[in-house]
């Protein structure tokens, strides 16, 4: 799936079931369903989850937390504004699909 296509699915009441656990989450997330969004991140226990975990934990605040998540995606601690981590992550792990 292109990023295009990605955006264009959020205006769908549910995420294309081609998703991964990892970009369901950026999906739920950008749909404004942060609990839904952490469980598909939780879900998935590969490096993807937990990127996409660690940036939940960044959207929520608890930045503690999302330090451990950087740290077990072995990603560096995100600095800039969150919409532009959540592009990133999500082009990233739709350029490996």
């Amino acid at each position: 799936m292109e990023f295009a296509d990605f955006k264009i699915s959020l205006t769908f009441e549910t995420p294309p079931s081609a998703l991964d656990h990892a970009l369901s989450a950026l999906w739920w997330d950008a749909k404004g369903d942060w609990s839904k969004a952490h469980e598909c991140a939780q879900a998935d226990e590969g490096t993807d989850g937990a990127w996409v975990h660690a940036y939940l934990h960044r959207r929520e605040g608890d930045l503690s937390n999302a330090g451990y998540w950087y740290r077990r995606a072995r990603k560096k601690v995100a600095e800039g504004q969150l919409s532009e981590e959540w592009e990133a992550i999500a082009r990233a792990l739709l350029a490996r699909t």
